[in-house]
């Protein structure tokens, strides 16, 4: 697609995944037109505001692009291609909620014309395309899709604050209904991401791509979390094992555990699959369990928090416990999913009184500051590896009289805390079994016991 060829655009959606999508568009040359139902994201982008900075580059180059933001689907008639970048959540029963999908694409249908493409980035299981959208569109539209629009998946993939892989430069797949409408999914794509466009044979291939890509990091990051609760028994530390086995150059991919899983793709795109198996006859055994295991690290992480309030001899109900870190990842501010939550939720639940703070999500934090959140705090909660967190020293915490960290990122030198005589826990890395002060192993001795 040559540059004079570009046309219009609309982009559904303007997230962590549809905003640099429109972004990087608009830096090549497309007229975007952004669509999201949130008023006050409208209003900052039509003011040249981003609503969250957690890309430079992106922010950037958004200074240097004009991105037309609305709240209604009538302007879809002005573009050629529309793209659907709405989330697509589970609900509290773990059942795919596919409702703003649907919304994004009955909208987009009511003014779409002949020769439109419509491309759904959300994350679906395989078939949704087919079977759900497309009739939506069909019905809205009054058209007949492969005849007088064409339908596409190209399954999102974008990792928020990685400043390697961007959506410029991360390689994409494409599926769709017809030969004729893949030619033009894989030509739009080529002319604005620099990396390898692969077309698929079919929708579901596409839809499938996704929810494997995800399913994998699942089963393996909930693989490292057992090993982590089973180690914890076994005078073994997890992150050293994992290190040595690294060492190995070829058929090893290392993970690490955490206090849980985050992101709006590894907790929920599982659930896509194993639903749409189920409904097809098929259970998926295996994506259960390591969504079962996954679940579990926040409780895990609460449970080592209180067996440090009770060395020191404090009822939960009793203590303050210090939560650091919202966000679901380091250093962005996107708590879609992240496992903080729930651990503070759980932390309530049992009568903690609980402070809480994040650098990137201060509207979410109870105090200003990492000094007043941790000061005289019985317990604190590392939830997420952010650089202000990991950059910690054990002085600072003995500054503010705190002696007990649950490290549930394994951030911090658990050497260096151990030795300057802080009880530290990390996942995985059980401290009953470092002997490095009395104090430590009087605890491995009553545990033996």
């Amino acid at each position: 697609m040559s540059k004079h060829e570009k046309k219009t655009i609309c982009i559904v959606g303007l997230g962590y995944v549809g905003l640099p999508l429109a972004v990087l568009a608009a830096k090549k040359g497309y007229n975007v037109i952004g669509i999201d139902k949130d008023e006050t994201k409208v209003t900052l982008l039509n003011n040249n505001i981003l609503p969250f900075q957690d890309d430079k580059k992106m922010a950037e180059d958004f200074k240097k692009v004009k991105i037309e933001a609305t709240n209604t689907f009538e302007r879809v008639g002005e573009t050629s291609i529309a793209i659907v970048c709405v989330p697509t959540p589970v609900d509290e029963a773990h059942n795919p909620d596919l409702g703003p999908v649907k919304s994004a694409v009955s909208g987009i249908g009511k003014y779409i014309s002949k020769g439109h493409l419509v491309i759904i980035e959300s994350t679906i299981n395989p078939g949704v395309c087919e079977s759900i959208i497309l009739p939506i569109l069909e019905k809205t539209s009054g058209l007949k899709a492969g005849k007088d629009f064409y339908l596409s998946h190209c399954p999102e993939r974008i990792n928020p604050g990685d400043k390697k892989w961007t959506v410029r430069n991360i390689p994409r797949v494409v599926g769709s209904l017809e030969s004729a409408g893949l030619k033009k999914t894989v030509a739009f794509y080529k002319s604005i991401v620099e990396a390898e466009i692969r077309p698929m044979a079919s929708l579901k291939e596409a839809e499938a791509v996704k929810i494997v890509e995800n399913a994998f990091r699942d089963i393996n990051i909930a693989f490292v979390n057992e090993l982590a609760q089973s180690f914890s028994h076994l005078n073994i530390d997890t992150v050293n094992v994992i290190n040595g086995a690294a060492t190995k150059p070829f058929s090893f991919l290392p993970h690490y555990p955490s206090c849980g899983v985050g992101g709006h793709c590894i907790p929920v795109d599982p659930y896509y699959l194993i639903d749409y198996a189920r409904r097809n006859g098929f259970n998926h055994r295996f994506l259960s369990l390591a969504r079962n295991i996954n679940n579990s690290m926040p409780q895990f992480t609460v449970d080592l928090a209180k067996e440090l309030l009770g060395e020191k001899n404090i009822p939960i109900s009793k203590a303050k416990i210090t939560v650091l870190g919202l966000s679901y990842k380091a250093n962005v501010s996107d708590c879609r999913e992240s496992p903080s939550f729930k651990i503070i939720e759980e932390l309530k639940h049992q009568g903690a009184d609980v402070a809480v703070y994040d650098p990137y999500v201060k509207e979410k934090s109870t105090v200003n500051s990492t000094e007043e959140a941790v000061n005289k705090a019985d317990v604190v909660i590392i939830a997420a590896a952010h650089k202000e967190f990991c950059n910690l020293t054990p002085k600072f915490f003995l500054k503010h009289k705190v002696n007990a960290i649950v490290d549930g990122q394994n951030c911090l030198n658990k050497e260096k805390f151990t030795a300057a005589g802080i009880i530290y826990e990390g996942i995985g890395r059980h401290h009953y079994h470092d002997n490095l002060n009395t104090h430590h192993r009087n605890i491995k001795q009553k545990a033996l016991q």
